[in-house]
């Protein structure tokens, strides 16, 4: 069985699914749908998807399975988020989000208004969600 495509082969835009089929009893269901944000991504970029999810997010490691350095890693992760378009802005925006909460504690403790018992406490709790 083949992937799906996600880009029309003859002007490359975007896809939707029309019919889904049942492949033991045949039925057909007719509609629109969109597709999996993954699907926009290519082999190669789904590939090293799974092998960084394997590797549980340790690039270290995926560097040593694909025998590339380091910042050839780090493009090609950039790359697959790029692709994953505004799903992955909005996770890069929460990720800059709890780095600017991070600094604030630390902030507070150089300038004495808490303790490091406090900010330990404080960075170990879930951010709050907006």
């Amino acid at each position: 069985m083949y992937t799906s495509p996600a880009h029309c082969p003859t002007c490359s835009g975007k896809l939707v699914i029309n019919e889904l089929g049942c492949l033991t009893c045949g039925t057909v269901i007719r509609g629109e749908w969109e597709g999996s944000p993954f699907e926009r991504l290519t082999g190669d970029q789904q590939a090293f998807l799974v092998l960084f999810v394997r590797s549980r997010g340790n690039l270290s490691e995926v560097e040593r399975a694909l025998g590339v350095s380091y910042p050839t890693v780090r493009a090609k992760l950039e790359e697959v988020i790029q692709s994953l378009g505004q799903d992955a802005e909005a996770s890069a925006a929460a990720g800059d989000s709890e780095q600017q909460r991070r600094r604030d504690v630390l902030e507070r403790v150089k300038r004495g208004e808490m303790s490091a018992t406090d900010a330990v406490n404080e960075l170990r709790r879930p951010q709050a969600e907006d």
